[in-house]
C-alpha cells in the first residue's frame, strides 16, 4: 500500500506535535516533514516531496497563503490543507483562491484531519462542516464573481432529482450531517453526492457549487 506523505507547517512546536501525535497510527500516513516556516518549505520540498502539506496560515515572513500560492504555481501535484484558527469568509476564499484543497478549523476532530487528508490526496476538496457555507455564499455575493459559461444551466440537466436537492441544501449552507438528517441519508452519502455533483458540473469546490446555484437560482438570496 502506497504511504501519504504528510508534511505539517506551523510555527507551535505544541500544534506540530499534536498533528504528529494524532497521525502516527494510521497506518497508510507518514508524516515526512515538520516545519515552522514558509521559507523552510520551499527549502525542503524538493528532498522530502510530500503529498499533502498541512499548514496554517499565520506564519511567520511568508503566509501560509502565499505559500499556497507559490505552490500551486511551482508544484502542481502538492495538495494543501489550511488547518487554521482563522475561518472568517476572506480567510477561506482567499485560500481557495490561492490553490488550497482543504481548510479546516483548529478545533477539528481528529476523523475530520484523517478524513480531510485522504479526501484531498484523491484529487478532491475537503471543508470542513464546521464552516458554515453562509460564510462562503456571502463572499461570493460581495465579489460578484457567480457568472460565467461553466454555471451554465444547460449542465444542470446532467444531475439527478436527489443531486439537485443536495445542490439547494449545500447552496444554502447547511453541512453535510445536517442534510443528512433532512433526507434520511448518512452524511457520507451526501459527500459521495457532492463529489458526483462536482464532476458531472466539471467543477472543482464548494464556492463553485455555490455560484452554479446562485447563477440557475437554484437559492434564493
Amino acid at each position: 500500500m502506497s504511504m501519504i506523505k504528510v508534511l505539517v507547517v506551523d510555527n507551535h512546536q505544541i500544534v506540530r506535535d499534536g498533528i504528529f501525535a494524532l497521525l502516527t497510527k494510521e497506518t497508510d500516513m507518514e508524516i515526512v516533514g515538520e516545519l515552522s516556516t514558509g521559507e523552510e518549505v520551499f527549502e525542503k520540498l524538493e528532498s522530502i516531496q510530500p503529498d499533502v502539506i498541512i499548514m496554517d496560515i499565520d506564519l511567520p515572513n511568508m503566509s501560509g497563503i502565499d505559500v499556497a500560492m507559490r505552490l500551486k504555481r511551482e508544484y502542481l501535484d502538492v495538495k494543501v490543507i489550511m488547518f487554521s484558527s482563522y475561518t472568517d469568509a476572506e480567510s477561506i476564499f482567499n485560500s481557495i483562491q490561492a490553490g488550497v484543497k482543504g481548510f479546516l478549523p483548529k478545533n477539528s476532530s481528529r476523523d475530520h484531519l484523517v478524513e480531510a487528508i485522504r479526501t484531498v490526496h484523491k484529487g478532491m476538496e475537503y471543508m470542513s462542516e464546521k464552516i458554515p457555507n453562509t460564510i462562503v455564499m456571502e463572499y461570493i455575493k460581495m465579489s460578484e464573481k457567480a457568472k460565467g459559461d461553466k454555471f451554465s444551466q444547460s449542465r444542470a440537466r446532467a444531475l439527478t432529482d436527489r443531486e439537485k436537492q443536495i445542490l439547494t441544501h449545500i447552496a444554502e449552507g447547511h453541512p453535510n450531517r445536517e442534510i443528512g438528517k433532512m433526507l434520511f441519508i448518512s452524511a457520507r452519502t451526501v459527500e459521495t453526492h457532492k463529489n458526483n455533483i462536482l464532476r458531472k458540473l466539471e467543477l472543482r469546490s464548494t464556492i463553485d457549487l455555490v455560484k452554479f446555484a446562485i447563477k440557475n437560482k437554484m437559492v434564493a438570496l
